[in-house]
């Protein structure tokens, strides 16, 4: 089984809502992970804008 991901943050999400913005639209077709482990020092998750630390997916259709 596929992981689904947010439409709106690309987080992995295992439940029916998403833990950063609390929407509920997701995709299963995702390309390429992103582990963010701590977004205050991570020059990465600063560029693209995250905030939360988690996995996510670079590319969601």
């Amino acid at each position: 089984m596929k992981k689904k991901v947010c439409k709106k943050c690309k987080i992995f999400v295992e439940g029916s809502e998403c833990p950063v913005c609390k929407g509920n639209q997701f995709s299963v077709s995702w390309q390429g992970r992103l582990h963010i482990l701590d977004a205050d020092k991570s020059l990465i998750a600063k560029k693209i804008g995250l905030a939360a630390k988690g996995e996510y997916a670079i590319k969601v259709r």
